[in-house]
């Protein structure tokens, strides 16, 4: 089949499955999503692409984000940041205060909510102005002007992020936050609110995609080396503790959120975002797992 035939296909036998999942509720802003909404979008390496559904609309990228973050301070840090985070997958929920405390304030890897709390802390104390050069970043990449953060969802995680609270608090008993925690929260709950059609995050991952070069521009943004590490902490960590099944079921290095976006690369060849809001009991789009799995195995193509 062609891509766009195979896109199609999947998009019609997933749509269903979707009343099957939940949207997040626990942050107020986000309940309030269509449940019905589906997009899936594909750019290729060698600057093609292909869509299908709501693939223009913005949505809540929410832990996506934690990828553009964890960019900017591996590139400010290099290997300095595994001081401060391990690379390891949590096996457990991403917001847990338990493990936190028994590995005294040291974050298994970047992409649970208290290793990218942690991120958050480095880009304040190494950009002068972290909010925007994080919105710079992403605007550079996809070359699309008009992405910006939703303060109105900021502010209702803020308004109920008691668990994200807890973790940068204990973090800070354990000196692993150096900057005011409200101040490191602050940065990011707006880093989750960014909003980002599922063409503009497809086409935002085509620098890992492409060993850390944006295509189009040819601007180096990682090394090879950093790029290929990033890759593998998604394999392991994207997915929170559904990482290993998602690995084993699409094998793709993906990062998720509980927008309901997913996105997922395959190195020197795409990259791929499908956003279904619905989500499964991990905090993840439900649909867009399906998606994902039915892509590599009608495509016979994944890392593997």
């Amino acid at each position: 089949m062609e891509m766009h035939e195979i896109i199609n296909t999947i998009y019609q036998e997933v749509k269903p499955l979707a009343s099957e999942g939940k949207v997040a509720d626990y942050i107020p802003q986000l309940s309030t999503i269509s449940p019905d909404k589906l997009a899936i979008s594909i750019n290729n390496v060698d600057g093609s692409c292909y869509e299908v559904g709501d693939s223009n609309t913005p949505f809540s990228t929410q832990s996506i984000s934690k990828v553009f973050g964890y960019t900017l301070a591996f590139k400010a840090l290099g290997a300095e940041i595994w001081n401060r985070l391990g690379k390891e997958p949590s096996g457990n929920s991403f917001n847990s205060l338990v493990q936190l405390e028994y590995e005294k304030g040291i974050p298994r890897n970047p992409f649970i909510n208290a290793g990218a709390i942690v991120i958050s802390d480095i880009i304040l104390s190494n950009y002068s102005n972290p909010q925007q050069a994080l919105l710079n970043f992403v605007k550079g990449i996809t070359k699309e002007s008009s992405i910006d953060y939703n303060t109105d969802v900021a502010t209702s995680e803020k308004s109920t992020g008691y668990r994200n609270i807890a973790l940068a608090y204990l973090m800070k008993s354990f000196k692993n936050i150096q900057n005011s925690v409200e101040d490191v929260l602050d940065f990011y709950f707006l880093q989750c609110s960014l909003e980002m059609s599922a063409r503009s995050l497809s086409k935002s991952f085509l620098y890992l995609a492409n060993h850390g070069i944006v295509p189009s521009t040819n601007e180096e943004i990682l090394t090879i080396s950093q790029s290929k590490r990033i890759s593998a902490l998604m394999l392991t960590c994207g997915l929170y503790n559904e990482s290993g099944d998602f690995a084993y079921r699409v094998g793709m290095p993906a990062k998720s959120g509980v927008g309901g976006g997913i996105v997922a690369i395959i190195p020197k060849k795409l990259s791929i975002c499908v956003w279904s809001p619905p989500l499964n009991s991990f905090g993840n789009s439900l649909a867009g797992i399906e998606a994902l799995e039915r892509f590599t195995t009608y495509t016979g193509d994944s890392i593997f």
